[in-house]
Order: C-alpha cells, then structure tokens, then sequence
C-alpha cells in the first residue's frame, strides 16, 4: 500500500532584529523554539552569518536540522542568482518532506534582506509553497533609538534609501526632507562624506555601525570616518532640515 506523501512545510521568515538578542519578538522566539529546521545565509567575513550569531547570543538551542546556505557578498547577479537557485533547492528539498524552514533574517525580512529574493526563487519552483513572514526590528529604527533622537515628528518626512544609488540623487533628498536614512555607506561612504560637507551637514549626521551587535559603535563626528574601512551593516542618519537646509516647494 502506498504511503499519501506528506504535506509541504511552510517557509518561515523569522525576523531577529539588528543584532541585540532582547530585540527578537516573542512571535518569532516561539517559532525559533519550535522549528524543525532552521536556515540562515553562510557568510565567510561574518565567520558563520550575522543571522545565526543574534540566535546563539540569545542562547537558543541548534535544532535537529541545520541548512546553512551560501550567498556571496558581490553584486553580479548572475552570481547571485546561481546562488540563490542552489539556496532555493536544498529549501524545497526539506519542505517536500512535511518540514517547516524557519529562516533567519537580521533586521527585518521585508526590509533590504537576502528573504525575498530566496521567496521569489522559490515560489517561481513551487508557487503552493506557504510563506510566512514575522516582522522585526529594522536597524535604522535600532540606529535611531542608539542616537537618542526620533526620526521624525509631526509632519516631518523621512526619506530612507541606500546610499549606492548615487550622490546626485541624494542630494536631491537631502534638499526635499527633514531626514535622510542612507544604508549602504560602505562603498561610497568617502563621496557621501564629501557630500554632507558641501551641505553643511556634517554636524546633523550620525553613523552607526551594527546596531545592537556587541561591537555596535555611534559615531557623531563622522568626518572623523573619511578614508577609514567600515562594517557593511552601517548606515547614516542625517538630521537636514534644522534650518540650514532649505527644503523644496511640495505643494
């Protein structure tokens, strides 16, 4: 007699927070203490994954099964989608077999995370996959909280975007909003600097380095960074609009 195969398991994105292990949601720590299976993204520069190293510092027990996958920090997307292809197999590979795959993102699965593009690979598989997502603490609201100020009040507007997508366009939001997150510093983080003080608005940065992370650091004087190397979990937070800065007619 033929045994009924079993049911497919949900893709589980469990969002940890930027780095401090009392960030986890008690919706995703109930997931993390249950699962069957975990899966994070394998990083060589982080020894391990960043992802993984919030649950151990939180002290959570490995489960049975473990799915370590490789994503490549380049920006080739044929790299990348090779990558995410093979990352998406092994996934389905333990779904098929009626587990569930809990994945662990930093921050928030939903915000400029290695999940989505893993979601869309493998639902372009297998679209009757379920996917579940538990939302986190995005690392520029953790940045904020270390820099002791609110992003934004009252009618203010809040623009956040990744640094790469160049100075000129920055430019223009430093010009149209009150405060301007950029993610991504890392490689352009010389330009944007230089940037910031054409503006006149180097006082009104902050940088924060791995939010929440044992070696998270703030720094106010972020000229002081000019020609230095720094974590690619970084981000800057610039205050533009306290009157230096002359913000564009929005009517």
């Amino acid at each position: 007699m033929n045994k009924t195969p079993p049911s497919p398991g949900r893709l589980i994105a469990a969002s940890l927070g930027p780095g401090d292990p009392w960030l986890i949601t008690r919706a995703a720590w109930r997931v993390l203490e249950s699962a069957p299976c975990w899966a994070w993204p394998e990083s060589r520069q982080e020894g391990g994954g960043y992802a993984i190293a919030i649950v151990q510092r939180a002290g959570l027990p490995l489960p049975a099964h473990t799915l370590p996958l490789a994503f490549p920090m380049t920006r080739d997307i044929l790299v990348l989608a090779r990558h995410w292809q093979a990352a998406a197999e092994q996934v389905l590979a333990v779904l098929n077999r009626g587990m569930d795959v809990v994945f662990l993102v930093e921050g928030d699965a939903s915000f400029f995370a290695t999940f989505g593009h893993l979601q869309r690979t493998l639902q372009a598989m297998d679209p009757a996959i379920q996917v579940e997502i538990i939302p986190g603490v995005p690392s520029p609201l953790a940045a904020a909280a270390l820099t002791r100020r609110g992003l934004c009040d009252g009618d203010q507007s809040l623009a956040l975007v990744s640094a790469t997508v160049g100075m000129a366009r920055i430019d223009r939001l430093l010009t149209d909003f009150e405060t301007v997150v950029l993610l991504k510093v890392r490689p352009v983080l010389d330009p944007l600097l230089d940037l910031l003080q054409t503006r006149n608005l180097l006082d009104k940065a902050r940088f924060v380095e791995r939010a929440g992370a044992p070696e998270e650091r703030v720094v106010d004087n972020v000229w002081s960074l000019k020609g230095t190397q720094v974590h690619y979990l970084s981000l800057m937070i610039v205050h533009c609009n306290d009157g230096e800065a002359a913000l564009g007619d929005r009517r």
